[in-house]
């Protein structure tokens, strides 16, 4: 199973057992995420958004001074802003947080109910599944130069033909590359391959 195929399948089983939504920042590096998945409801993202709450989230500044998993009714974090109370009024009720990984590479994941609080097992269970997701899209130290190549000639507006006359390949050979290049940055398309390099600062 290719790692892409592997993220949509630990995605779609978080999305059973958070019916009221999720927030993922997988591989958090200089305040943002390499990589963010989010399904709570619009209304919330809208108003969180615009309120700044990134800033002042005691979710995650949990997910900054420790690695494990908690409750939000556990978390033993200050909530001066009231968020949390707040995302009850949108259905984000119940709700626990999950941390993993070193400092400089942090993965921080929120989930919600609007039922019940989260059982132990399934904790457990969104536990490993965040340790997984952290750990199969982990970014590559780096690209090969051919590989790198093809990217920059993209990048750089050239088209296929064209990018393949530059290199003095052919146009299957800079799509093999290409192609490879999305796998091993995890992207779906080649525009979000050249950003990613970017982020990952291998371009």
């Amino acid at each position: 199973m290719s790692s892409k195929l592997g993220v949509d399948l630990e995605l779609h089983k978080l999305s059973l057992i958070a019916p009221a939504g999720y927030f993922i920042g997988l591989h958090i590096r200089f305040a943002a995420p390499l990589m963010s998945f989010q399904t709570y409801n619009q209304q919330w993202l809208d108003h969180y958004t615009e309120q700044g709450y990134a800033l002042r989230d005691p979710t995650i500044a949990w997910g900054f001074s420790t690695v494990g998993v908690s409750r939000w009714s556990e978390l033993g974090i200050p909530d001066p802003f009231g968020i949390l109370e707040e995302a009850k009024t949108f259905g984000l009720t119940f709700g626990m947080s999950v941390s993993c990984g070193e400092i400089s590479s942090r993965t921080i994941a929120s989930f919600a109910r609007t039922d019940r609080e989260y059982t132990e097992s399934e904790m457990e269970q969104i536990s490993l599944i965040i340790r997984r997701l952290h750990d199969i899209t982990e970014p590559p130290e780096s690209l090969t130069k051919a590989q790198i190549e093809a990217l920059r000639c993209i990048a750089a507006g050239d088209r296929h033909a064209a990018a393949a006359a530059k290199l003095n390949i052919s146009e299957s050979a800079l799509k093999a590359r290409l192609t490879a290049a999305r796998q091993r940055l995890l992207a779906r398309t080649t525009a979000e391959a050249i950003q990613r390099a970017k982020d990952y600062r291998l371009l």
